[in-house]
């Protein structure tokens, strides 16, 4: 099977892993293949001549699809291209043939690998055992003026000396190893090892399996759901897939075993795979689906929404149910949690764009809203019921095996698939999905809250107090002077009676719930407690929501934090936290906590150019600037706060330039946020735990400095 698909001069190239190497077969007659369609096929009658003589047209002919899944066979044009790059300037030139709208065009935008895979007999590789090489250089490495790198990290060993010499040892070592995939820290090293190849004149460079490389797509800024984020530069090799650490979704959440499942899943090679995201794969599955249907990916798609009264409205415009948490500390707690929620949801009641809201002789009502969901199949429970069995199945198989490797493997898989279950819901509502539809999003959504009202009324008419519920968890603590009911045996009966398993999550010895720092109640997704039993992997805690699990908190407060929790755990009060804290803040004021433990990660949503306020961001910024490490809007920035009372660059150091002080006062502030969310669940705030470490005597604190280890 094929791990790797190259478009070179001399045609598309597709290769194959070997015990003793890789083959590569050349195909030199491939032409990817779009279609053209109108209300009317007499209207592409009208301009076939046109299309025929475009110069990047080979061959047209009449065939008959869908245009979607709610539309019956029609006939539409189909149109060979003379190559890959010439796709869409082709689709965009014969998209002004007509009136804007008039004429439509289908399977324009996919991904070169996927497009060859899909229009070929190529079936990409998903369990072949893929050889890998590891290479990676310091960002300042790769952000210098003159080309070359000094400094290289193959396969975890340093590489250092001019760039000629480095070059020279790392395409000795990718030679000697000759692996299927790169894993690159970053793929700027690419164009980088190559530079120092044309400086000097040193001929050919063969970092794949053929000489040369490839610039795939610059870099780019994008906004998703109110974030901002990088794309990469993306470059090639011919031979060897690249994964590039720096832009890889499912490789940094799971692993190469979770990747090579979704490549056989969606059809994308390996490399295309691990650039990808959650929907771009998501989608994959779904056009494979959609043709094996006879039905075309629409380009450009558009769907309105149909009309719904301002009642219906309402009650549709909701996401999943809540409820809030009761704020404090509770005893014996336990959590359960529906499978696979969304999904199952999506399988079980037939929800897919085409089923909801159509016509159809046969159909179910979704509560409240109304709408009618056909039972005739849907597509999208076709596509998501192979994910929620299989993932099943490797759940079963992670606990049954002792072979640390294979669970490894399994735990990768595992991971992979929860993403697109995941996200197959939120994409229905996305306004760029090739297949979504709102109505679909909103009918998954009452489904959701039904039955989380249902499992929240049987566990309370059993005997248990409902401390927290969202979306698809509960969380519930014994009542008082009241008998219960065996959990297992009610959340079989909450199963059998919503068609989905409540499955018992976890047992806590205590849960802490946290406040909101503004405004009354509990903060939905803020919490931290003990497990009744230590997870497999020794795991004691488990913490959402809090500073420890923020991505910009420095890894000292996050060391902090976790050992006032434990703290807690041993106490069960605010006091003995505090006392642990007032020590760490101590040998903060010493001057004893290594700087590099005080690294903030924070990601820029702009130019530095663009900022109107002298914050931290800017400031490092600035400073990355004046070292000639570009920062793009949706990357980070990582530095020390040093001195937080000056507005200019000198208020950070960065990371990479090794500081040796820190601002203590700044790093208090942090260490005594992260400790309120500790105690707050006790009643305890800021102003008091300010009041609490003043009041703190030196003789107490160092009396309790002995008693025990300290961050």
């Amino acid at each position: 099977m094929t791990f790797k698909v190259d478009y070179l001069d001399e045609g598309v190239l597709a290769w194959e892993s070997e015990s003793d190497g890789a083959t590569v077969s050349v195909d030199e007659d491939y032409r990817p293949t779009i279609y053209l369609a109108a209300d009317e096929y007499s209207i592409v009658e009208a301009n076939r001549a046109a299309v025929d003589d475009h110069p990047n047209v080979v061959k047209t002919a009449r065939e008959s699809w869908r245009r979607g899944f709610r539309h019956d066979h029609e006939p539409m044009l189909r149109i060979d291209v003379a190559d890959i790059d010439a796709v869409t300037p082709v689709a965009r030139q014969l998209s002004t043939l007509e009136r804007a709208g008039d004429l439509r065009l289908f399977n324009v935008d996919f991904s070169r690998e996927f497009r060859y895979c899909l229009e070929t007999e190529c079936i990409p590789a998903d369990d072949a055992d893929l050889s890998t090489l590891s290479l990676a250089a310091p960002p300042t490495e790769l952000a210098a003026d003159d080309p070359g790198v000094r400094e290289a990290t193959v396969d975890g060993q340093t590489v250092t000396g001019d760039p000629v010499g480095v070059l020279d040892t790392v395409l000795d070592r990718v030679q000697h190893r000759d692996p299927d995939v790169l894993v690159l820290g970053s793929a700027d090293i690419v164009p980088q090892l190559f530079a120092v190849a044309d400086e000097h004149e040193l001929g050919p460079v063969r970092l794949g399996r053929r000489p040369g490389y490839q610039r795939l797509a610059g870099r780019s800024t994008y906004e998703s759901y109110g974030r901002v984020g990088h794309s990469p530069a993306r470059y090639n090799v011919p031979g060897r897939a690249i994964i590039d650490r720096s832009n890889t979704f499912f490789y940094h959440e799971t692993n190469l075993a979770g990747c090579l499942d979704l490549v056989g899943r969606s059809g994308k090679p390996l490399q295309e795979l691990a650039w990808a995201s959650i929907g771009n794969v998501l989608t994959a599955m779904q056009i494979h689906e959609a043709l094996d249907r006879d039905v075309l990916v629409p380009w450009r798609s558009w769907r309105h929404e149909r009309f719904k009264s301002m009642r219906t409205l309402d009650d549709a415009d909701r996401g999943g149910h809540t409820i809030t948490p009761a704020v404090g500390l509770h005893e014996t707690v336990h959590e359960l949690d529906f499978s696979s929620l969304y999904p199952s949801i999506i399988v079980g009641k037939n929800i897919s764009p085409e089923t909801i809201r159509g016509d159809c002789e046969e159909s179910e009502t979704v509560p409240r809203l109304g709408y009618d969901v056909c039972t005739d199949r849907g597509y999208l429970p076709d596509v998501l019921a192979p994910l929620i069995e299989d993932r099943e199945a490797i759940k079963t198989a992670i606990r049954e095996t002792d072979d640390p490797d294979r669970r490894q493997d399994l735990q990768g898989r595992s991971g992979a698939i929860k993403w697109i279950l995941v996200s197959c819901f939120g994409y229905q509502g996305f306004s760029n999905a090739k297949f979504g539809r709102i109505e679909a999003h909103e009918a998954i959504n009452a489904y959701a809250r039904d039955i989380l009202l249902t499992a929240k009324e049987a566990l309370e008419a059993a005997g248990w107090r409902v401390v927290h519920g969202i979306v698809d968890s509960v969380w519930v603590t014994p009542r008082a002077d009241e008998p219960q009911d065996p959990l297992e045996s009610v959340a079989a009966a909450v199963s059998e009676d919503v068609g989905i398993d409540l499955e018992y999550e976890a047992a806590y010895d205590w849960v802490a719930f946290v406040p909101r720092r503004e405004g009354s109640g509990g903060a939905l997704t803020k919490y931290f407690g003990r497990y009744a039993t230590p997870q497999p992997d020794g795991t004691a805690y488990k913490y959402r929501g809090i500073e420890a699990r923020q991505r910009s908190t420095c890894e000292w407060v996050t060391t902090v934090q976790r050992t006032l929790v434990a703290t807690l755990d041993e106490h069960r009060r605010a006091e003995p936290v505090l006392d642990r804290l007032a020590v760490a803040l101590a040998r903060l004021d010493r001057g004893d906590v290594d700087p590099d433990r005080l690294v903030v990660t924070n990601r820029v949503s702009r130019r530095v150019e663009e900022y109107t306020q002298a914050t931290r961001n800017v400031a490092a910024l600035e400073r990355a600037a004046a070292r000639g490490l570009e920062r793009f809007p949706g990357q980070d920035v990582e530095y020390v706060v040093v001195d937080d009372e000056k507005d200019s660059r000198e208020r950070v150091a960065l990371a990479s330039e090794n500081p040796a002080t820190y601002d203590t006062s700044f790093y208090w502030d942090r260490a005594i946020r992260a400790a309120e969310s500790v105690v707050s669940p006790l009643g305890w705030d800021r102003e008091r735990i300010r009041e609490y470490l003043a009041a703190t005597t030196a003789t107490s604190l160092s009396a309790f400095e002995s008693g025990g280890v300290s961050p």
